[in-house]
């Protein structure tokens, strides 16, 4: 087992995942159990298959059909951590989301990280239950919409999302994974668009840097600003940075990870 913080270059930042290797295929009641006993927000579990890898992702109190986070970091660790993968070599994995793929790329800089291709999910325009506004405290909207994991929130202005504070008791009855809140840049010099993403019901009051939400912020960024590729800052207190591509029906999200630590489970 691995603990790696992504989205970051920087130990003790970004979002941290736990990677389970296995043997063999396991029992889902025992892998939640697992990320239960770890309680961070994602524990991803890897096992070999022929082409590829087979992976799932757990919150602290549910499997989830796509995380980003916990793919950038189990991708490290088969390239870096144990060298299960060599060279450049592209990773598949087998998801309930299908098939994901990661890279290994590098940036004009010389710099090299970790390119995950993931499904688009762009929102479309709906409502929400006044209640779950007032939960996140806001009045009102620029936009609202909805992909088939969670709600996304346009606010006015970026200090509005980063000065947030919900009620994570109401938002537990969300009806969806969880809530997307963002704006435009203040600083389009440093990053386009900003945002935090809020999980109550999936046991993740705040999620520190979500790749999956960015499947839904970069085709809605992009109808709105332009752009070949646009950088998500995800202004949680642990932060961090994604960079978005998309591409038709693809997300291209990229980043670096770090190793915290490594050990075996008993259980």
């Amino acid at each position: 087992m691995f603990g790696i913080d992504a989205f970051t270059d920087r130990a003790f930042s970004g979002n941290p995942a736990v990677v389970c290797l296995l043997a063999t295929e396991a029992d889902p009641h025992w892998m939640q159990q697992v990320a239960a006993e770890f309680g961070v927000s994602e524990t991803a579990f890897v096992v070999t298959r022929q082409g590829g890898f087979g992976l799932r992702w757990f919150t602290p109190e549910v499997e989830v059909d796509l995380c980003g986070h916990a793919t950038l970091a189990a991708a490290h660790v088969l390239w870096y951590s144990t060298g299960q993968v060599t060279g450049y070599n592209k990773i598949k994995f087998f998801t309930a989301s299908g098939v994901l793929q990661a890279a290994r790329v590098r940036d004009a800089d010389g710099s090299e990280q970790i390119e995950l291709e993931f499904p688009a999910e762009a929102p479309e325009p709906c409502e929400l239950d006044p209640r779950f506004l007032q939960a996140i405290g806001v009045d009102r909207a620029r936009y609202i919409g909805k992909n088939r994991l969670d709600y996304i929130l346009e606010l006015d202005h970026e200090q509005q999302v980063r000065e947030l504070n919900p009620d994570f008791g109401a938002l537990r009855n969300l009806p969806a994974r969880g809530i997307i809140t963002t704006a435009v840049s203040d600083s389009r010099e440093q990053y386009d668009f900003v945002s935090r993403f809020f999980a109550p019901g999936a046991g993740i009051d705040e999620d520190p840097v979500t790749g999956s939400a960015h499947c839904c912020l970069g085709p809605y960024w992009q109808q709105k600003l332009g752009g070949a590729e646009l950088l998500g800052y995800q202004a949680s207190k642990r932060g961090g940075f994604v960079a978005v591509r998309p591409v038709l029906d693809k997300v291209f999200l990229r980043g670096t990870a770090t190793q915290i630590w490594r050990g075996e489970l008993s259980a």
